[in-house]
């Protein structure tokens, strides 16, 4: 069953891919992501020079490979491209058609100057319609790409390996997912067109001025060159002050998302000046240099105009004398002026659109890298008619990372019906046994079965649906109560919902809230309490009904009174199922039929409570530092 399959009407995009109960394809790590946006500074001339640039590392295999979802909206970069071809004709023509006009007028050519204006009104015409289809186009293929490219991360999202999401932050998974594919809808929709336009322009308008006057073409390449010179040493220095910006930036959100979410700390030790002070220092840095970066952003459009200006004199100099003497008319001189700078503005926008195009580029190769990692072990077509719950652990060896092993020729026989608790040490192994268990993570040694047959053999999915855990940390989502207890099973009778809530003992505050099990939970239930979280997601637990039930800190986050509460709901949850429990508190597991004790990845101690305190071993250790109060 896949996890786009298993979620409720209204959770298709809510926040935290991962529930506290994994009846489906589920994730270990549920933390909420944190995504860093990349800051865009400045506006006007030279905002792109502030980005940082990103460069792929195989940029011809990145750009093969977006192609193929250009191949995939064909019609539209077709009509997209005879826009722009048809933009940068009319663009061309026009100069020309101005210099003609001005020929017939100076000649008093009136007939020949009607046709002129006409066919000049309907290039500007054609102009304009052609230059709004073109931006409706890029529009629509910018975001059939973007669109493309989602579905295949969500798609792949649903089948990617848990030990990928490990190993990877959240917010590192969540920017390739909207930045990344940000970046390169934004490059389609706002440079692939100005990019077309600005090389068939460059080439287009060279050619009209060599035809018109080689002479004056050459002459006109020197402001160019000026032109080119210029932008190229303006962005290397704008660049520089552009990335200081961006990082003083990124140092004054920093400082103030601390700030805030550490304001009590800070009131409490009376550090407000202090907070104030460190604030003041940063933000005046940040003041200092974005006053030099809109300076010299603000700079570059008057420093274009006054060289556009130069080849503006040098074109009428030099083309008033050829005039003069025969060699091209008025109206060619007209056209030139326009030409020239019809010339240096493609090459200019060109040289800014190489920064966004390479990070586009880069941001395209971060998402082809994890469409390209490999999907999660499906491997496995059994389904057991009746699942009793035997679990067998034989010689099972495991490492997260090669060389360093965490269980040590583990060995655990479960039987039906068993409630056994995993105790031990932080990074002991208690919860590597079920992440291993829940197909989280091959083994690297041994086996698993379940009622005699090994989990590899078993279809991974079936597995999981007879399989039920609670976490410590809890998520929920931004959905209505009934939902959220649903999320275990999507069929299951309003009746049973109720019962689920009333043993978990969150039936009383549901009940109380003026809209009961359709009160709907902001911000993943930001407005509950810890402990009113994780009741909610052991209701969720008791409406799965699951053949196995696995308990990863369940009671933490409540107080003595609700846990036992819990503890008595949990006996008639937990009869005629196998139950693993994973638990520091040692009071909690009294009464399980088997306690397995566990330090650095191996078994050391197996019996009853009672067994195990007699023995005076590691457990009677961990039990006597629980009892005087010190936390293991």
């Amino acid at each position: 069953m896949s996890m786009a399959k298993s979620l409720p009407k209204g959770f298709e995009n809510a926040p935290g891919a991962q529930a506290n109960v994994y009846k489906v394809s589920a994730a270990k790590n549920a933390s909420q992501p944190t995504v860093n946006f990349r800051g865009r500074p400045g506006g006007g001339p030279g905002r792109n020079m502030g980005q940082t640039v990103e460069h792929a590392e195989n940029v011809g295999g990145t750009l093969a490979r977006l192609m193929t979802y250009f191949g995939k909206s064909k019609r539209l970069l077709v009509l997209l491209l005879i826009s722009v071809v048809c933009v940068t004709l009319a663009g061309l023509l026009a100069p020309s058609l101005q210099g003609s006009a001005i020929d017939h007028i100076a000649g008093r050519a009136w007939d020949q100057l009607r046709s002129c204006v006409i066919l000049l009104l309907v290039v500007y015409l054609g102009n304009v319609l052609f230059t709004l289809a073109q931006s409706l186009l890029s529009a629509r293929l910018s975001q059939s790409i973007t669109r493309m490219m989602r579905h295949d991360l969500f798609k792949k999202m649903d089948h990617l390996s848990i030990r990928y999401l490990d190993t990877h932050s959240s917010g590192d998974v969540m920017s390739r997912m909207t930045n990344d594919v940000e970046n390169v809808s934004g490059t389609i929709s706002q440079s692939l067109g100005s990019l077309v336009s600005g090389l068939l322009t460059v080439v287009g308008t060279v050619t009209i001025m060599f035809v018109y006057c080689w002479q004056l073409t050459l002459i006109t390449m020197v402001t160019v060159l000026l032109t080119v010179l210029v932008t190229k040493q303006m962005s290397k220095v704008m660049r520089k002050v552009y990335r200081k910006r961006s990082a003083i930036l990124g140092q004054l959100n920093g400082h103030s998302e601390e700030m805030i979410t550490g304001y009590k700390s800070i009131v409490a030790y009376n550090k407000q000046q202090d907070v104030i002070d460190e604030f003041c220092q940063t933000s005046n840095e940040l003041r200092k240099v974005s006053i030099k970066a809109e300076i010299l952003g603000g700079s570059m459009g008057p420093i274009m105009n006054c060289i556009s200006n130069i080849s503006f004199v040098i074109v009428a100099a030099f083309g008033g004398y050829f005039a003069y003497t025969g060699l091209i008319t008025i109206g060619t001189v007209s056209a030139f002026i326009i030409y020239a700078k019809q010339f240096s503005r493609p090459i200019n926008e060109i040289a800014q659109l190489y920064g966004t195009i390479q990070t586009a580029v880069a941001g395209a190769e971060r998402v082809f890298a994890l469409l390209d990692e490999p999907d999660e072990d499906n491997s496995g077509d059994k389904e057991l008619a009746n699942i009793t719950g035997r679990i067998s652990f034989r010689n099972v060896d495991f490492s997260y990372v090669p060389g360093k092993q965490v269980l040590f020729d583990f060995d655990l026989e479960v039987e039906p019906g068993q409630k056994i608790a995993l105790v031990g040490s932080t990074g002991s192994g208690k919860t590597t046994v079920v992440n291993l268990l829940m197909r989280f993570y091959p083994v690297d040694k041994g086996e698993i079965l379940v009622d005699g047959v090994n989990i590899r053999d078993i279809r991974r999915d079936f597995l999981r649906d007879n399989i039920a855990i609670v976490l410590q940390d809890t998520v929920l989502f931004s959905n209505t109560i009934e939902n959220n207890i649903k999320y275990a099973d999507l069929d299951a009778p309003d009746e049973a919902m109720v019962r689920a809530a009333d043993m978990s003992h969150i039936r009383h505050y549901i009940e109380k809230l003026p809209k009961k099990y359709d009160t709907y939970l902001k911000q993943a239930g930001a407005g509950l309490s810890h402990g009113q979280r994780q009741l909610m997601s052991i209701a969720r637990a008791v409406l799965a009904d699951p053949k196995i039930l696995i308990l990863d800190e369940a009671t933490s986050s409540v107080d003595t009174r609700t846990e036992k509460k819990i503890q008595d709901a949990m006996v008639q949850l937990m009869k005629n199922r196998t139950s693993l429990i994973i638990a520091h508190r040692l009071s909690t597991i009294r009464d399980a039929d088997k306690i397995v004790v566990m330090d650095q990845g191996r078994v050391v101690e197996i019996g009853s409570h009672e067994e195990l305190l007699a023995k005076q071993g590691k457990y009677y250790e961990l039990y006597m530092t629980q009892f005087a109060g010190n936390r293991i």
